[in-house]
């Protein structure tokens, strides 16, 4: 019973941030008349405003994001195209990113860096993890377990290290450049001004459900390599 129990909440320390990430966004993906643009249009109109140079939008089916090499915020087509509390709060959380990028933010460009290496190195760990008993029969000589352990740490270990490197960056993108543009600006009422900050603290959260699930993965990969 306390091993279920403890299951459970496992399960919902992991899999909970993540459902609680898609329930608000759906909850306020409803169109708002009133809202006077899209959020692809809100994007466009922030990157004028504040003159990020050289910065586009783009519509993209790879999830709402900035790429700080090609100078895009791309949205999903339904962020880009709506009128929702949800397209505009997640426009601008990544309109607020491209300026991070312009104002020379370090921890942006030290996870700009960082982002290729790890996920490099999060490929080969698992990769080499998975042939490794191919690799003993054809080497005849099993690979240790010390080393199996080393290299499947080391990829979950380098994304860990991207999360704590993201998280500031993704709750500083929320409040303290998309909420105050947007409240400064009046992109949305006062009455609306609750709903949004959910939002944004949604947008910042989808991380901490990616690092839950990392952490999830290295469970499963620690209990593979104690059974070999």
């Amino acid at each position: 019973m306390f091993l279920a129990a403890g299951l459970l909440v496992v399960l919902a320390l992991i899999f909970g941030p993540s459902l609680w990430v898609k329930l608000v966004m759906k909850r306020y993906s409803l169109e708002k008349p009133e809202i006077p643009g899209t959020g692809g249009e809100l994007a466009q109109h922030l990157i004028e405003r504040f003159s990020l140079k050289d910065v586009e939008v783009e519509v993209t089916e790879l999830g709402d994001h900035y790429d700080p090499i090609e100078k895009k915020v791309r949205l999903l087509r339904e962020h880009y195209e709506s009128k929702s509390l949800t397209a505009i709060a997640i426009a601008a959380h990544e309109v607020g990113h491209a300026i991070q990028d312009q104002q020379g933010d370090k921890r942006l460009a030290t996870r700009t860096k960082m982002a290729p290496v790890v996920d490099k190195v999060a490929r080969w760990s698992v990769a080499i993890i998975s042939l490794s008993p191919v690799i003993g029969i054809i080497t005849r000589h099993p690979m240790p377990f010390s080393l199996l352990l080393f290299l499947g740490l080391s990829g979950f270990i380098a994304r860990m290290m991207i999360h704590v490197v993201t998280l500031p960056i993704e709750f500083d993108a929320s409040f303290s450049k998309a909420l105050p543009i947007l409240r400064e600006g009046k992109y949305v009422s006062q009455s609306n001004e609750k709903a949004v900050s959910r939002i944004l603290r949604a947008a910042a959260l989808t991380y901490v459900s990616a690092a839950l699930a990392d952490i999830l993965n290295l469970g499963r990969w620690i209990a593979i390599l104690l059974r070999r």
